[in-house]
């Protein structure tokens, strides 16, 4: 019998290494790529044999990628680096400016075979659904770089669809967290709740919550290419579906921290001076106009491979990259400071007796 089983096992991953070795290798350029997602993107993208040329401003980061080819430009001024070179694939990780976008586009048509647009879920114009999915109406395009986020991503889609119009794929991830995330908003919970004590948990433990490792989220980027996923996708999850409740308690066990997760109703805290978004990352009221948010249709990605690592891997490597950074001790950019929680936390408690 073990015998048997080692050969299945044998002839499993001899047909995986096959698989590998018969993927085309593809030559892959990255606008950026030192940013939050880039160099995730990087990874995945030497991990599954391709090769990668960044195109950045050389400031960022000091650090040579063994592998990876750096062209030094400046997306507003000088493309020169880029002219004359050819790539299968490109992506674009722009985050607001679509002159950046009407300018690369306009270099590399004809230069790349497919071009992935990386925009966002903020780009539709009604949250107050829930399951929207990529038909759903969109924000009015940006006019001459003028407007807010959502109407600057939709233009920015406008001029990769134009110039790519059988080629492209637009992703439109949610809220992307993991290691290496500037924002805090998850980092926020896994740093609050291994602290312990009384957590300040908002509103109802049903509400629904919606975010995507930012290394799921590039390995279904290469994947896209490689496999020519083309259109519009909707990226965010994880699948089944996650609450803020097994949210906030799976950090609780995985941690192991005493902390006690304190439940306080979203009227109560509509009337407290705090701004209910940056307070509480990555919870939206269920009766608030944007609750559709945290809940994306993501069927399509679903159905063309896009799947999720566990949670409580992505709490323990955030909380391990936390540590590892110089400037830890500095207050978190999202969230609660200690003191408002636990003034509130008082008043909830003296209201409830």
């Amino acid at each position: 019998m073990r015998r048997r089983t080692f050969i299945k096992m044998s002839l499993a991953a001899l047909a995986l290494s096959q698989i590998a070795s018969a993927r085309r290798s593809l030559r892959i350029l990255i606008l950026g790529g030192t940013g939050f997602i880039g160099p995730h993107q990087v990874e995945a993208a030497l991990g599954r044999g391709h090769e990668v040329t960044l195109f950045n401003r050389g400031k960022t980061s000091t650090t040579q990628t063994p592998g990876v080819e750096t062209l030094i430009g400046d997306r507003e001024t000088d493309l020169s680096a880029l002219k004359g070179r050819k790539w299968d694939a490109v992506i674009d990780n722009s985050r607001d400016q679509p002159g950046w976008v009407r300018k690369s586009t306009s270099l590399l048509k004809g230069s790349v075979n497919h071009y992935l647009y990386v925009s966002s879920i903020s780009a539709y114009a009604d949250f107050s659904q829930i399951n929207i999915n990529e038909e759903a109406s969109l924000h009015p395009p940006s006019v001459d770089g003028k407007g807010h986020y959502g109407m600057l991503k939709v233009r920015s889609e406008e001029l990769v669809q134009d110039t790519f119009p059988t080629s492209h794929t637009i992703l439109r991830p949610g809220l992307i967290v993991g290691p290496g995330d500037p924002t805090d908003r998850f980092t926020y919970w896994p740093v609050r709740i291994e602290r312990g004590g009384d957590v300040l948990a908002p509103g109802s433990p049903t509400t629904p919550t919606q975010f995507i490792d930012a290394r799921d989220l590039a390995i279904w980027t290469i994947r896209a290419m490689e496999e020519q996923h083309l259109g519009i996708y909707n990226l965010t999850g994880p699948n089944p579906p996650l609450t803020m409740g097994t949210f906030l308690e799976t950090i609780e066990r995985t941690v192991s921290s005493d902390a006690r997760l304190v439940w306080v109703d979203t009227s109560f805290l509509e009337k407290r001076d705090i701004q209910l978004v940056s307070a509480f990352p990555l919870w939206v009221p269920s009766e608030s106009e944007s609750r559709g948010f945290t809940s994306i249709d993501i069927s399509k990605a679903l159905a063309s491979g896009l799947t999720f690592r566990s949670l409580e891997s992505t709490i323990l490597d955030t909380l391990a990259w936390y540590r590892s950074q110089s400037h830890r001790d500095e207050k978190l950019k999202a969230g609660l400071s200690e003191e408002k929680e636990a003034a509130i936390l008082k008043e909830w408690s003296q209201m409830s007796r």
